[in-house]
């Protein structure tokens, strides 16, 4: 009697353990989910995935931008004067709005900031080689790039960046790296549109 009590009484014990592992497991999983996507979150979600799709641009990338440019505060402006979601410097965007034909505009309006920054990023893209190239382009200045690709310093082919020389745009660049992966990881399904 006391054998069969003392075998109920530890597969008790293993299946209260076994239950609480379970739950324990199961909280920290959803509270690191939770938590990672109020790290990343997705606002202005029309906005970004129509303009994405817009200029051909992976939407987690776009967000993956506003993130790390604005923090998703659309009335933001840095300490050099750049504006809005995207970071917007005010000669960047008459240069934009020239060449869009647009007259009047506010690069404090969601709508026009994203359009004007994802405008520019799509021409980066298309004038630099790869992701590394437009991301450190987007926050050093295209002519600054332009001037690295043809240092042997810093690129060896004059395509591809080696090295990035401004510590900034070091760490900028690899934030957009890993924002973008954690974009696309936690919202693979809503983002799955190229």
């Amino acid at each position: 009697m006391s054998e069969n009590f003392n075998k109920r009484k530890i597969i008790n014990r293993v299946s209260a353990s076994a239950i609480i592992l379970f739950w324990l497991a199961f909280t920290a999983v959803f509270f690191f989910t939770f938590t990672e996507k109020q790290a990343y979150p997705i606002l202005y979600k029309e906005e970004i995935i129509a303009v994405s799709e817009k200029y051909g641009i992976d939407p987690a990338l776009v967000f993956a931008i506003v993130r790390t440019e604005s923090g998703f505060a659309p009335h933001t402006v840095s300490a050099k004067g750049a504006t809005g979601l995207m970071q917007i410097m005010p000669s960047t965007g008459k240069y934009i709005a020239d060449k869009k034909g647009v007259a009047e505009y506010d690069l404090f309006e969601v709508s026009t900031n994203l359009d004007f920054g994802c405008y520019y990023w799509k021409y980066l893209s298309e004038r630099f080689y790869g992701l590394t190239e437009t991301a450190a382009a987007y926050n050093a200045g295209e002519g600054t790039v332009s001037g690295w690709l043809k240092n042997i310093e810093y690129s060896a082919d004059g395509k591809r960046l080696e090295y990035i020389p401004y510590r900034e745009t070091r760490e900028y660049v690899k934030k957009i790296y890993e924002s973008l992966e954690r974009y696309r990881k936690l919202y693979a399904k809503l983002l799955d549109k190229p």
